[in-house]
């Protein structure tokens, strides 16, 4: 782990029990560090292990999950704790934002009470007028507007942008130096969007909070994180800092990912599409899980699976690295 790394991951695995006996694994071995401030993106189509990485992290997969490897938050380990020690942790130390706003929410209680239920929990001290008061305060710092009039509103009363800040200020609101953010702008509309990530970027500079924000749009990621790693059949295959990997990745998937999003720079009459759809747990490739996609592969690809290799502040899992680039040049007609 670096010296002052807020969240260090390293060699986490995560399984579940098949419907047939054995085990599906569906994180194979992640490392990943963030530190205080930093915005780490995870990115890769659905099904690839990442929500399941962040839940290993909270501690919050089903009894049928196995978690392997090491999780340390501040230099203290996480995996193999007991519940009562991670109920101090998750929701005061780390926050979580869910995939579904509206899911998260209590439908029967006003999203003041819901709030200042998360804080009288951690903090034992404060009264319930003390606890709604710091709720309305929340509300404010999330930009809605009228919120002590928003406070005594139930959850269907609010749009769904509105709700994305409720379960944000949900988050925030025992300060915590980690916050995980799981898809947080799907399903807004592309304004929202920029205000929920504008709202998250704001609190990580002024508070100096840790972000992982998990999301398949690669478009949130180069407009907000400062590193990013790229995850397929649950192993991260792409690790560095956003501005190199988006512009000179040494990785086929993130390079085919990077060409199926449309671009200002280029004029195409057609984006890219990826061959063929990430594999089963069940039935992930011999060798590089990515091969049976990958206009690159050849025999060792299919048989042998790539080790972890630095080229100066990437991490990539690639045999053919080293020829990424020439290879994509070409296929763009690139001289």
């Amino acid at each position: 782990m670096s010296e002052g790394s807020l969240l260090s991951i390293s060699g986490l695995t995560v399984s579940f029990a098949g419907r047939a006996g054995g085990r599906l694994t569906a994180v194979r071995g992640v490392t990943v560090e963030v530190a205080p401030g930093e915005v780490l993106g995870l990115v890769g189509e659905s099904g690839c292990g990442k929500s399941a990485t962040m839940m290993a992290v909270m501690n919050l997969l089903p009894d049928s999950a196995s978690i392997g490897g090491s999780v340390r938050f501040r230099g203290e380990e996480l995996v193999g704790r007991s519940e009562k020690f991670l109920r101090g942790i998750r929701g005061k130390r780390i926050g979580m934002i869910f995939q579904d706003p509206m899911t998260t929410l209590n439908p029967l209680l006003t999203v003041g009470e819901q709030i200042a239920e998360g804080i009288r929990i951690h903090d034992r001290t404060v009264t319930s007028r003390q606890a709604m008061e710091r709720a309305v305060g929340l509300l404010e710092t999330v930009s809605i507007p009228s919120p002590r009039q928003r406070a005594a509103q139930y959850p269907h009363e609010f749009s769904g942008g509105m709700r994305q800040r409720v379960v944000i200020a949900m988050a925030i609101a025992n300060d915590p130096e980690l916050l995980i953010a799981d898809e947080p702008t799907t399903a807004l509309d592309v304004t929202i969007q920029a205000q929920i990530m504008e709202l998250l970027q704001r609190l990580c500079a002024e508070r100096r909070m840790g972000l992982v924000l998990v999301t398949h749009d690669l478009g949130v990621v180069a407009g907000a994180a400062h590193n990013m790693a790229v995850m397929y059949a649950g192993r991260i295959v792409d690790y560095g800092p956003v501005d190199a990997i988006l512009t000179r990745s040494r990785h086929p998937y993130t390079r085919a990912l990077l060409g199926s999003q449309p671009r200002v720079d280029r004029r195409v009459e057609q984006l890219d599409a990826i061959a063929g759809a990430p594999p089963s747990l069940a039935a992930i490739p011999a060798g590089c899980a990515f091969h049976p996609r990958c206009g690159m592969a050849v025999d060792r690809c299919r048989t042998e699976q790539p080790a972890d290799r630095d080229f100066g502040v990437e991490r990539v899992a690639c045999h053919r690295a080293e020829q990424v680039e020439k290879h994509f040049r070409v296929r763009e007609g690139v001289s």
